[in-house]
């Protein structure tokens, strides 16, 4: 029995490009979406359309990450990044407004803007199949595919409202291609306070890089211009379970044994979280 087009997807229908000839308005046929000139697409029973061809990306949360992702954001203990996106987002968005999260995960930072903007829809896209099982159903205006941020984005000129990049790689030039002129990008990532007391007790963790400021500015500056930045920092206490669920839906659980984990102490009951949240304006 063919997949039902899921109603948020429908939204997007008119905005999506074949990621194969880049012709525009793909069309439901038969559990897929489908290009004029042929080319198809099939939409997952989870409601998630593939829309990536080729060599698959290797770097995307695996199912226990998506796991840990999912359980550790239920908690709360990043709602505030969560609102101050949404607040970010809200500024610039009208009414019947379209929002892309490249690099979405599980749909959770879409799902907040979603939420403060009760007319607005939503494309969350990942390379994770198993973060995208949770945001196609997280938010009924929240469509979902499976998209690398590192090639041309298979969306049609000037369509969104906000692009979000929230802990995720960017692709300045391609944000700015599909972003009208009065749209805004928001981008959130780490300071180098950010959960730096699990960092400093568990040393398979990934470092945040220095530079990584510098780099970000020196990438966005040929196509954007900062219009705001604010910092979120506060501290937040963690249960050992969830202590564990954040070093789990991160890259360093690549890198570690869950037995490297289990010494009495290692893991702290209290973590800063700090970060940039900076709102960018198309040049």
């Amino acid at each position: 029995m063919p997949v039902l087009l899921p109603p948020a997807l429908e939204l997007f229908l008119g905005l999506l490009c074949c990621p194969t000839c880049g012709m525009p308005r793909l069309r439901p046929d038969r559990g897929a979406l489908r290009c004029p000139a042929g080319h198809t697409f099939d939409i997952a029973r989870h409601g998630y359309v593939s829309l990536l061809t080729g060599t698959r990306p290797t770097s995307g949360d695996d199912a226990a990450m998506a796991r840990a992702r999912d359980r550790f954001l239920s908690t709360g203990r990043y709602a505030t990044i969560r609102r101050a996106v949404a607040r970010l987002a809200a500024d610039t968005v009208p009414e019947r407004g379209t929002v892309v999260d490249v690099g979405c995960g599980t749909g959770y930072y879409l799902a907040g803007v979603l939420d403060r903007l009760p007319h607005a829809r939503g494309l969350g896209l990942d390379t994770s199949v198993r973060a995208l099982r949770s945001a196609a159903r997280l938010h009924d205006r929240a469509a979902a595919a499976t998209w690398d941020v590192f090639r041309p984005l298979p969306l049609a000129d000037g369509m969104a409202d906000v692009v979000l990049d929230v802990f995720a790689p960017r692709n300045p030039s391609e944000f700015r291609r599909i972003l009208r002129p009065t749209g805004r990008l928001i981008v959130v990532r780490p300071t180098g306070r950010h959960l730096a007391e699990l960092r400093g007790r568990v040393s398979a963790m990934v470092t945040i890089d220095p530079a990584k400021e510098e780099r970000l500015h020196q990438g966005m500056d040929p196509f954007f211009e900062a219009t705001v930045t604010e910092r979120i920092e506060y501290a937040t206490p963690l249960t050992r379970l969830e202590a564990l669920d954040l070093v789990g839906m991160t890259p360093s659980a690549r890198h570690l044994n869950r037995a490297d984990l289990d010494a009495d102490g290692i893991l702290p009951n209290r973590v800063t979280v700090s970060v940039l949240a900076t709102a960018y304006r198309p040049r």
